[in-house]
């Protein structure tokens, strides 16, 4: 077996700071959301339904835009049910499916924290990088995002 292509020092101090600066973002983000008894998974799964046409969506399209497992999707709505925020409906066309759907009070919810939330990503984020460096991390991360979509739809090379 081949020995690996060992990161060099430039690349360790950018991999560490990719993974330090997600880490603290998600965790300010998820902090700054308990104040209003949500976590960052529950308001990433209300942005989607609300978003979504009749602010619902398949199970399954679910745990695929929020990167989750269906096990672990369906515990996650479990909760969010038991609080009111959502609720599972039958798929009229496939018995064998369900549908997450935004409840009013999960409207209501997404409505009153978003504005918060979005200064959040603003003051912890966005407002620490200049427009160009916005322009480059999108560039950036954009090829990495196509890549890893098709490894987990079985479609990488």
């Amino acid at each position: 077996m081949d020995d690996p292509r060992w990161l060099t020092p430039q690349e360790q101090r950018a991999w560490r700071a990719h993974l330090t600066v997600h880490r603290l973002l998600s965790h300010q983000l998820d902090r700054e959301l308990h104040g209003a008894g949500l976590s960052l998974n529950d308001y990433e799964i209300l942005v989607y339904l609300s978003e979504s046409p009749r602010h619902r969506m398949r199970m399954s399209d679910l745990a695929d835009a929020t990167v989750q497992s269906r096990s672990r999707l369906s515990h996650q709505i479990s909760r969010m049910e038991a609080a009111g925020l959502v609720t599972r409906e039958l798929c009229e066309d496939d018995r064998r499916g369900t549908f997450a759907a935004l409840t009013d009070l999960g409207w209501e919810t997404i409505r009153r924290v978003a504005r918060d939330h979005v200064a959040g990503v603003r003051r912890h984020f966005i407002d620490r990088l200049t427009a160009d460096q916005i322009t480059t991390l999108e560039t950036i991360y954009a090829p990495i995002v196509d890549h890893l979509q098709r490894v987990r739809a079985g479609r990488a090379s």
